[in-house]
């Protein structure tokens, strides 16, 4: 008999995904906060077959949305789902896991995502839990991390590899990214946003540096967190870059005049306000959470 979770999986929709290289599957989340209207679908999560088995890279925002990526996939592959790979700790990139749970998959994650999981869990689930129906939100749990990437890690999904490199703290603690060796796709969590606002929850200076690193990558284009499926590389990087470089010169400017986060908070970055979608929602909190960090350089 199927459990309550099983059987929901077994009647939803299969989401929409777009093959951007050759067995690499991307669905792309909507540009908005989670909510009722959208389950949660609001990241961009994926899958890659290989010839003996799939990788799942992030999950999705809620049971309902694992579920029809499960879907999506078991419309193009019986291979088994070996992996689910966790780019991050945040629930729009997680809360899909338990979908997964019946493949007995390895959860795979940065060295720090089991303690940040711990740490934030019990907050995401009740909230996510009134901003999503029953519908979407049923089933949705934490699901650590089976296995850690310390530095650098290698999956085989039988003929083709993947690349994954835990960072340091960037847009967060536990950034992880992934390189189809295959095809030269590289999945960038949230390491990477466009048109969405990119979102400070670790430390400005460490996200620049990481950038840097990245940029030298030889990589034929890149999934991002937030935005258009599949982007040139490393091109995909300039927008970001201008806004959090923009940010942090306004935050040491107003650190050098002496101004209190108060009015950081609703100066800086204002200049690349038309640029991008959800400005108001999460630019107040970067002008925040950088002018924290910036004060004690």
């Amino acid at each position: 008999m199927l459990s309550q979770s099983a059987a929901h999986a077994a009647e939803v929709t299969p989401a929409e995904v777009i093959e951007v290289a050759p067995g690499a599957f991307v669905r792309q989340g909507e540009h908005a906060l989670i909510d009722k209207s959208n389950a949660g679908g609001i990241a961009n999560i994926s899958f890659v077959i290989g010839g003996e088995s799939i990788a799942v890279i992030d999950s999705g925002g809620s049971f309902l949305d694992g579920a029809r990526l499960r879907a999506a996939i078991r419309l193009r592959s019986d291979l088994p789902i070996r992996y689910v790979i966790n780019t991050h700790v945040h629930p729009d990139h997680v809360f899909g896991n338990a979908a997964f749970l019946q493949d007995a998959p390895g959860f795979i994650g940065h060295r720090n995502l089991a303690r940040a999981m711990q740490a934030r869990g019990a907050h995401y689930l009740e909230a996510n839990k009134l901003l999503l129906d029953s519908a979407a939100f049923d089933g949705t749990e934490i699901i650590p991390p089976s296995q850690v990437v310390e530095a650098r890690s290698v999956l085989d999904l039988g003929g083709r590899r993947l690349i994954l490199d835990a960072h340091q703290t960037a847009h967060t603690d536990a950034d992880l990214t992934v390189l189809d060796e295959t095809t030269g796709t590289l999945w960038t969590g949230d390491l990477l946003f466009q048109k969405h606002l990119p979102v400070v929850d670790g430390r400005l200076k460490g996200w620049l540096e990481v950038m840097d690193k990245l940029k030298a990558l030889p990589v034929a284009r890149a999934v991002p967190g937030h935005g258009p499926v599949s982007l040139p590389w490393p091109e995909a990087l300039a927008p970001q870059r201008a806004y959090l470089t923009k940010l942090a010169a306004d935050l040491r400017g107003l650190i050098a005049e002496g101004k209190t986060m108060r009015h950081a908070s609703g100066q800086a970055g204002q200049s690349e306000k038309d640029k991008w979608l959800l400005f108001e929602e999460f630019n107040t909190r970067n002008a925040t959470a950088g002018f924290a960090e910036l004060e004690w350089e």
